[in-house]
């Protein structure tokens, strides 16, 4: 049986990744800022620990990692899930609404993951698990300031990759595409208060784009947490993985125009190195 920690477990990928775990008889430390709606969507269970969590307060994320231990006595997988998205130009987005879901997806994250790592540290095992997105991978007319919490994701989690392999504790930074969640419902997303005109033939093409595909997604969310099942099962989990058709197009397509992009200014790129 492996203890799970996720956070943002109440409704989303948290959810149902918290609900196939406990389908598979494991344990799973269940954290939202309001801990009564885990309760509420998947009742008493000696397998669930239902825990109060804001991931932006510090103290509170060490306090649901020691109340995780002391039921279960370890953690095995932490998926750090919780996070909201941001539409808009990043000229458009003020500093509060960059600095509000930096706070969450990047801040948030560095705060549980202080929390937990230590109890890993002292297995001597675990796995971390970050959600990124496609939009960490590659950027997108209006998804500027969310995209670069996740990017942030990305190298947080390569980084950590390297340190705690040592360790015997694994990280992944998962990068799912558009799935049906409610991620583009207003409680998940947020929009930028200033709409720029200039900014119509860009940014505003993506946000009619949001609004029409919103629950028509490609991606369907009982199969992601399918895959997170056999990524925890994994003896060699990957740094990377991507979760959907439209991430693995999106990833060739950018890897292709770097590539491109790459040779056309090698002879640039090489001639800065200092020369005897």
């Amino acid at each position: 049986m492996r203890v799970w920690f996720i956070t943002g477990a109440s409704r989303g990928f948290g959810a149902r990744i918290t609900a196939q775990a406990l389908a598979q008889g494991d344990a799973v430390v269940a954290t939202a800022r309001d801990s009564s709606t885990v309760t509420k969507q998947f009742g008493e269970n000696e397998s669930l620990l239902a825990v109060k969590l804001d991931v932006t307060n510090e103290a509170q994320a060490h306090e649901a990692a020691r109340a995780a231990v002391k039921k279960f006595g370890r953690i095995d997988v932490l998926v750090n899930n919780a996070g909201f998205g941001l539409l808009g130009a990043v000229e458009e987005a003020s500093d509060a609404e960059v600095q509000h879901v930096f706070g969450t997806n990047v801040f948030g994250l560095l705060n549980v993951t202080r929390a937990v790592l230590p109890h890993m540290r002292r297995q001597r095992s675990g796995h971390v698990i970050n959600i990124s997105s496609v939009g960490g991978y590659a950027g997108y007319p209006g998804w500027g300031v969310y995209g670069a919490t996740k990017f942030a994701v990305e190298g947080l989690s390569e980084a950590m990759t390297a340190e705690l392999a040592p360790l015997g504790i694994h990280v992944t930074v998962v990068e799912p595409g558009f799935f049906r969640t409610d991620f583009l419902d207003d409680q998940s997303l947020s929009r930028t208060r200033q709409e720029i005109p200039d900014y119509i033939d860009t940014v505003g093409k993506t946000r009619n784009v949001a609004a029409d595909v919103n629950h028509a997604q490609r991606g369907d969310p009982s199969k992601l947490a399918a895959a997170f099942m056999k990524l925890a099962d994994a003896k060699t989990p990957p740094t990377r993985l991507p979760l959907g058709s439209d991430t693995v197009e999106r990833i060739e397509a950018k890897n292709a125009h770097v590539e491109k992009e790459l040779a056309a200014w090698r002879s640039v790129s090489i001639s800065t190195d200092w020369t005897a």
